[in-house]
C-alpha cells in the first residue's frame, strides 16, 4: 500500500513539474495534468527502473511529459475536426 501511495506522490510531482516544463493550455485541465503524472510515473518506472529515486522521479516526468504530449495532440486534434 505504502509503495501505490509514494507513486500517486510522485506522479503529483512529475504532472506538475510536465506541467511546468510543457506550458499551454490543456484541454482536461489541472485533474487530466495529475492523472496523466500519475500514469506517466507508472510508465517512466517500469521504462527506467525506479531503483533510484532520482532515476525514478525523472523518468516519472519524462512519462508525464510523453503522456501529456499525446494527449494534446489526440484532444487537440479532436477538437479541432468536430
Amino acid at each position: 500500500m505504502g509503495g501505490i501511495l509514494w507513486m500517486i506522490i510522485i506522479g503529483l510531482v512529475a504532472g506538475a513539474i510536465a506541467k511546468f516544463i510543457m506550458p499551454g493550455k490543456d484541454p482536461g485541465g489541472i485533474i487530466v495534468t495529475i492523472l496523466l503524472g500519475i500514469a506517466g510515473s507508472v510508465i517512466g518506472g517500469m521504462l527506467f527502473g525506479g531503483s533510484d529515486n532520482r532515476v525514478g522521479l525523472i523518468g516519472s516526468v519524462v512519462g508525464a511529459l510523453i503522456l501529456l504530449l499525446l494527449y494534446r495532440l489526440v484532444v487537440g486534434r479532436r477538437r479541432t475536426h468536430v
